[in-house]
């Protein structure tokens, strides 16, 4: 990926992921044992329902220590079925 993470930001910081996708009860638990595999930690998920209550947003803050870690974590959790963007 060409970003330019590693020029605007300074290492190691927290940036908030927001995931969303498809509403069911085990995507929170998703994104967080997806997390725990780059970056162990406790984390403590914001949960925003849509107005249908279709889909959902989760905001999550995550320590990162590099421009490859930030693109890791954004493919990690890329892999789960249920979500649909990430922010």
């Amino acid at each position: 990926m060409q970003t330019k993470f590693d020029e605007l930001l300074e290492f190691p910081t927290v940036l908030n992921f927001k995931v969303m996708g498809v509403a069911c009860d085990e995507l929170p638990d998703l994104i967080v044992a997806e997390l725990q595999k780059h970056t162990p930690g406790d984390y403590s998920p914001k949960l925003k329902p849509s107005s249908k209550g279709n889909y959902v947003s989760v905001s999550i803050a995550v320590r990162v220590t590099s421009k490859e870690h930030i693109e890791q974590v954004y493919q990690s959790l890329n892999t789960i079925e249920q979500v649909r963007y990430i922010l």
